[in-house]
């Protein structure tokens, strides 16, 4: 069982108040906050052990070498890759991404050819796939949403033609908190040998993830999500895909010989890093992901779905208050619309009251097309929420009520 009480003292900011009230955060789906071990985990480097890594042959940058690649191995193990040669650092999920459509499938797409995506997706996972096959003249084909914010898993069979060249696809929905059962949705894409993209940025800090089980091609998230920093994100691609795909962007250190001739490129990962990296960001990833593998991450998803069955309760009780996603498997995401009331007068009623949700499409603008409203209010839990936070949140939403009605 998690120590709920211990977990909250671990976490700076949530002993700040809001107009005098304390602070109840649910806005962990647009970024998580910070426990105490991954801000110490930067203070301790800047103030004993900071240098360039890769290039000195002095102590301090031998240390911080040390210590950046000691937490690729740490992201190795957190997702259970292969090897750490199949963990690129980059700035976050949406880099991840833009590396893979310009590195791996820009190469391969002609006229004519498709990439296949899902209703739900982020703008992140959207737009880098828009722009590359607005330049090449292909296309993106949809699998549509159903009413319950589930996919539509009987028109994915169809829509896997030989025209498609790459499935890109999210874990788990940022808007709606739908976990897609990705198994049999990759299983199919193999049989027909498309590459599977898979968007982890929200399901990273909820749920276990094993990309070799999974068996996807390709897996992307973002520091920030899951309580490290920002600027700090990962790509995990098998080794096969890495090796044989050109550098996303030149400079220092994805090198290993240059002339004004030739340039022979640097072994993988190395090859997709150019610059210096940023050191502190990938240090005090680990160190997140270390806090979070100490607390039991199976342990978290109970807790967490313990939690989201409270508030959607809770929630369904409140008279005008429509759920906007209601699928079997979700994550800890409620998003919600009152009757008669936009959800940034909802927010911004509720911030007076202590209470950070977030409001708006979510940068998932086809899925509020999808259920033909605007906007929605997303209350997004973590383990360190608690059921009386979420009795706080329900009268908060009955203020609104009583203050727009």
């Amino acid at each position: 069982m998690l120590d709920i009480d211990k977990i909250r003292r671990d976490f700076p900011i949530l002993s700040t108040n809001i107009y005098g009230k304390p602070l109840i955060y649910v806005d962990n789906a647009a970024t998580t906050q910070k426990p105490q071990a991954v801000i110490d985990s930067i203070v301790d480097l800047y103030s004993n052990s900071y240098a360039n890594i890769h290039r000195g042959v002095h102590h301090l940058s031998q240390k911080s070498t040390g210590l950046y690649e000691e937490s690729r191995v740490t992201v190795q193990n957190f997702i259970h890759a292969k090897s750490s040669k199949e963990i690129v650092f980059l700035r976050g999920a949406t880099e991840a991404i833009n590396l893979v459509a310009s590195s791996y499938l820009e190469p391969l797409l002609t006229e004519g050819d498709e990439i296949l995506l899902s209703e739900m997706e982020h703008h992140s996972n959207i737009i880098p796939w828009q722009m590359l096959a607005e330049r090449l003249k292909a296309k993106l084909t949809i699998i549509p949403l159903l009413e319950s914010g589930d996919l539509d898993m009987n028109s994915i069979s169809g829509l896997l033609n030989p025209k498609v060249k790459i499935l890109a696809i999210t874990h788990m929905s940022n808007s709606l908190g739908t976990i897609n059962e990705l198994g049999p949705i990759i299983e199919q894409a193999h049989d027909r040998d498309i590459p599977v993209l898979i968007d982890g940025a929200q399901s990273v800090a909820h749920i276990p993830i094993d990309v070799q089980q999974l068996d996807c091609d390709f897996f992307v998230f973002s520091g920030h999500k899951v309580y490290g920093p920002t600027g700090i994100g990962v790509l995990y691609a098998k080794q096969q895909y890495l090796e044989n795909m050109r550098p996303y962007q030149g400079g220092g250190d994805m090198i290993l010989d240059v002339s004004f001739e030739k340039t022979e490129y640097n072994d993988i990962p190395y090859k997709f890093e150019a610059g210096t990296p940023n050191i502190e960001g990938a240090i005090a990833l680990a160190a997140a992901l270390n806090y979070i593998s100490e607390l039991d991450i199976a342990e978290i998803d109970r807790y967490e779905r313990e939690l989201l069955d409270y508030a959607t309760a809770q929630f369904n009780a409140i008279d005008g208050l429509r759920i906007i996603g209601t699928a079997k498997n979700k994550g800890s995401i409620i998003s919600f619309v009152l009757e008669g009331i936009h959800p940034h007068d909802v927010g911004t009623i509720m911030d007076m009251e202590g209470v950070a949700v977030r409001t708006g499409h979510h940068c998932t603008q086809p899925v509020m097309d999808c259920y033909n409203i605007p906007a929605t209010t997303r209350v997004s839990l973590s383990f360190y929420n608690t059921k009386d936070e979420i009795d706080a949140i329900v009268k908060a939403i009955i203020k609104v009520k009583e203050l727009m009605g």
